[in-house]
């Protein structure tokens, strides 16, 4: 990556730069034997939004939503997001 001076502006981040965080929502709920629709029910999250989250597309997650979903699927964040290691 070039590094930036005050006179060049940013060169856009690409889709790899701007997060490498995964989603385990999948598993989480086949592992519970749960769909997304009931999932959504009990947090009190959006069948949308956490779409937009099983998917890997949310570019954020407010600590309120991580915390019922957390609370609903009986685990911690870490069971549920992963950094991807660049290789």
């Amino acid at each position: 990556m070039r590094r930036r001076t005050a006179s060049q502006p940013a060169d856009p981040p690409d889709d790899e730069e701007l997060h490498a965080v995964e989603i385990h929502l999948d598993k989480l709920l086949a592992d519970r034997g749960m769909t997304l629709t009931e999932l959504a029910e009990r947090a009190g999250v959006t069948v949308v939004n956490l779409s937009v989250l099983k998917n890997g597309r949310a570019r954020a997650v407010r600590f309120s939503t991580l915390t019922a979903i957390c609370r609903v699927l009986d685990c911690q964040p870490g069971d549920l997001l992963t950094v991807r290691t660049h290789d």
